[in-house]
């Protein structure tokens, strides 16, 4: 038996990562790792309580609050929608749409992926569906015309990860649920630092454009402004769809939940004029959005068991305790943190980050004086990052089953947008007003 709840943290640590390292699933990994925390630890309980009745107490009690959420309805709803749109011709429609109005930016049709991947994120939702949906089409059309395929696909992973940022964001309803802030405000307080961050990445790609000539092809493609209009008219499902789903939550006509499902009929919509509506299709969306979804709650449903654990033994009192007492100044403890959302996404995928870390470290943040909305922006980014860190980068997966390019070269090629990513980080813990700035804005 442990008293000293430090001790067991690292403990635990110990055990929960040679769990997840033996191939366990996640959600089983969690709720075995806080069994272990509770029959580990030295706590003295009235003689008519046995431990295995307190640990079925908090078993209920963790399940029924962390699922029990209207909030969290919204989830598979995000998920089908995302689904629906992946099994439809709409990468195709934006490619045809965004190319006559690229033609002439340096670095030219290379944008597309940041384009295309920051309109499908306004839909999607997942940054691996963006990720999936636009390099199936663009990666094979940039290399059909010549264009450098290491600066193709370190685009697409880079552009791809906004998926998560720009909403509406999986990531920011799981955050949302579990720290108790809104999600509405959460969804406004990402759209600023995603563009920003689209931003930069195409002015990354101009600039090596410049620097490099040979990485775009000589091209003789001419586009009259008739043209460039009449192209606009693939763009305007998209647009009507982003209106649809993100208009309602940010005139507060609508809660996220109720834009979901107003997202989901308006995809079904797009995948009926589009013809690719078939019934095998429904079927494949519907079959992963179940699968996904309970995955995802599985997970959660875990954590929130681990999480009243580490409240019942006091291992957050203590860390909290123990990280005060080393007077870090509040940039040093962000420091620390981003060092640790790292290295989890060396080897965990995002969802899992966030589940897992967000009952200890969120006290920790408030007490220093961050905010919890910034800080839920500052998780989602970290949580990009673990996209395209290796080994375990699910966006360097799903590019590497489209372009069927190694790893390694998938990592090459990704790390300069890695880098303009850790930069966002720093823009938005110099400068907040990019995260508060729409929230405020709208909710005066």
């Amino acid at each position: 038996m442990i008293s000293d709840p430090l001790i067991l943290a690292l403990v635990l640590l110990g055990i929960m990562f040679a769990l997840l390292l033996s191939s366990m699933w996640i959600g089983f990994a969690l709720f075995a790792t806080g069994f272990a925390g509770l029959l580990l630890y030295d706590v003295t309980l009235p003689p008519t309580i046995s431990i295995w009745d307190r640990i079925a107490q908090i078993l209920a009690n963790s399940i029924w609050n962390s699922l029990n959420s209207w909030a969290l309805a919204a989830l598979p709803l995000f998920i089908l929608m995302g689904e629906l749109l992946y099994r439809t011709a709409i990468s195709t429609r934006l490619m045809n749409a965004l190319t006559p109005w690229l033609s002439n930016v340096p670095g030219r049709l290379y944008h597309i992926n940041v384009a295309a991947c920051s309109l499908f994120a306004a839909v999607s939702g997942s940054s691996a569906a963006t990720t999936a949906t636009v390099g199936k089409i663009t990666l094979k059309e940039l290399h059909r015309r010549g264009y450098d395929k290491r600066l193709a696909i370190g685009s697409l992973a880079g552009a791809g990860t906004l998926g998560f940022l720009i909403p509406p964001s999986l990531i920011m309803i799981i955050y949302g649920v579990l720290s108790d802030t809104s999600i509405g405000r959460l969804f406004m307080a990402g759209i600023l630092p995603g563009l920003v961050l689209a931003g930069m990445y195409s002015l990354y790609i101009a600039v090596a454009c410049l620097l490099r000539p040979d990485a775009v092809p000589a091209s003789d493609e001419r586009y009259t402004m008739r043209q460039r209009l009449v192209a606009l008219k693939d763009l305007l499902p998209v647009v009507l769809l982003i209106v649809l789903v993100l208009g309602g939550i940010y005139t507060g006509l609508t809660t996220p939940t109720e834009a979901a499902a107003m997202g989901v009929l308006g995809a079904l919509g797009l995948a009926l004029i589009s013809g690719s509506l078939t019934r095998a299709a429904l079927g494949e969306a519907l079959l992963s959005t179940v699968k996904t979804t309970a995955m995802i709650c599985f997970i959660i449903a875990g954590a929130a068991f681990m999480s009243q654990m580490v409240g019942f033994v006091g291992i957050t009192r203590s860390v909290s305790q123990y990280i005060t007492a080393l007077e870090l100044s509040p940039y040093m403890l962000l420091f620390i943190l981003g060092l640790m959302y790292l290295l989890l996404g060396m080897i965990l995928d995002g969802i899992s980050i966030v589940v897992m870390t967000l009952p200890i470290v969120l006290p920790i943040v408030v007490l220093a004086g961050f905010d919890p909305l910034w800080f839920g922006i500052y998780v989602v980014i970290m949580v990009e990052l673990s996209q395209i860190t290796p080994p375990v980068g699910f966006s360097i997966f799903v590019i590497q089953y489209i372009s069927r390019e190694d790893v390694a070269t998938i990592f090459k090629a990704t790390f300069p947008f890695f880098l303009i990513t850790v930069f966002m980080v720093v823009l938005i813990t110099v400068f907040p007003e990019l995260v508060f700035y729409l929230p405020n804005k709208m909710l005066r």
